[in-house]
C-alpha cells in the first residue's frame, strides 16, 4: 500500500542564490535554514531569527554543567547577512541555541521572546529587550493592521534528573493575523517545538491554539549523560501523529556530534506508519514555503 506522506526535497543554492532567495522570498510565509534550529522566517510583513547558532564545524558549544558538543557542519547563515530583524526567538539557553557570537554580533536591541530563565541571562549580556514568557503566554509584534502573535508552548528537555541540570525550553506556536482587532483573522499557524520531547500534553496546542499549517519539530535525539534529551525519530513520529500537521520540516538532527539520530531515520519512521501529510526537507541555505 503506498504510503500517504509526501517529500519535498529542495536543492541547495549558492550563497548568491540564498541571498536573492532571502531578499525576494516567493510567498509570505517562508522559512530559510541556516542549521540547527537557526532559521531566518518572513511571516507577513514580519521577519524573526530563532535560535541563533554562528559556529562553524569544529567549534563546540557549551551546553552548562561541564558538557559540550562538537559542531560537524557549517552554518549558512551569518550576522551579516540578515535582514533587519523584528525580533529573536529563542527556544532556551544553550550555547547551540545561542552562541559567544550571537551575543558578539547581534544587535542588543532587537526583542528577544523567550523563556524567564534565557531572559535573566540575555539582559546580564545586553539584550535589555526581552520578553519573557511562562507556558502559555503569548507576545505579540504589530505592523499596521497586522499582528504576529507567539504563543509559549511548555516543553520537556531532560527527563528524571536531568531535568534540574538543563535550562528551561519553551516550543512556539506563531499566528500571522490580518485585519487588525476589529475582523481579525488568523491566516497561518506554526508550530515550533523546540528541544523538547515528545510528550502527549502537546496535544494542547491544538487545543488551545487551533489547527496548524506547519511543524517544526526539532529532532535529533541528542544525548546527555547516556539519556536523550530531544526528540529521537521515533518521538518525532509520534509528534507528527499527534499534531495531524498538513506540512512538517524537521530541523535540528545532524549538526553536532551529540545527535544521534538522523533525518533519515524520522523519514523512514513517518512513512512506516503512513501518517498523512507532506515532509518538507530542507537543506541548509536555502529557502522554501512554510505554506500547505
Amino acid at each position: 500500500m503506498a504510503t500517504s506522506v509526501q517529500i519535498s526535497r529542495c536543492r541547495t543554492g549558492s550563497s548568491a542564490g540564498m541571498r536573492r532567495r532571502m531578499a525576494e522570498p516567493a510567498d509570505d510565509v517562508t522559512m530559510t535554514f541556516g542549521g540547527t534550529a537557526t532559521m531566518l522566517l518572513r511571516i507577513g510583513a514580519f521577519t524573526l531569527l530563532t535560535d541563533p547558532n554562528f559556529l562553524h564545524r569544529g567549534q563546540r558549544a557549551y551546553l552548562g554543567n561541564g558538557l559540550w558538543t562538537k559542531r560537524l557542519t557549517d552554518p549558512a547563515l551569518q550576522p551579516t547577512q540578515l535582514p533587519a530583524l523584528d525580533g529573536i526567538l529563542l527556544s532556551h539557553m544553550h550555547g547551540d541555541h545561542w552562541d559567544r557570537i550571537a551575543t558578539a554580533r547581534l544587535d542588543k536591541t532587537t526583542p528577544v521572546v523567550t523563556t524567564e530563565d534565557a531572559a535573566k541571562r540575555l539582559k546580564r549580556r545586553g539584550f535589555a529587550a526581552t520578553a519573557d514568557l511562562k507556558p502559555w503566554q503569548t507576545h505579540e509584534f504589530t505592523r499596521g493592521t497586522d499582528i504576529l502573535r507567539i504563543t509559549s508552548v511548555p516543553g520537556v528537555h531532560g527527563p528524571g534528573p536531568l531535568a534540574k541540570l538543563l535550562p528551561p525550553v519553551m516550543g512556539s506556536v506563531l499566528e500571522l493575523i490580518r485585519g487588525g482587532v476589529a475582523g481579525s483573522e488568523v491566516t497561518w499557524r506554526g508550530y515550533i517545538s523546540g528541544d523538547t520531547l515528545y510528550r502527549p500534553f502537546l496535544g494542547e496546542v491544538l487545543e488551545r491554539c487551533g489547527p496548524l499549517d506547519v511543524v517544526i519539530p526539532h529532532l535529533g535525539g541528542t544525548k546527555a549523560l547516556g539519556l536523550t534529551v530531544t526528540m529521537d525519530a521515533r518521538q518525532g513520529a509520534d509528534l507528527v501523529e499527534l499534531l495531524k500537521p498538513p506540512v512538517t520540516v524537521p530541523v535540528h538532527y545532524d549538526d553536532y556530534d551529540r545527535f544521534k539520530s538522523p533525518l533519515g531515520d524520522f523519514l523512514v519512521e513517518v512513512g512506516r506508519r503512513q501518517l498523512p501529510g507532506e515532509l518538507r526537507p530542507v537543506q541548509r541555505g536555502d529557502t522554501i514555503s512554510l505554506r500547505p
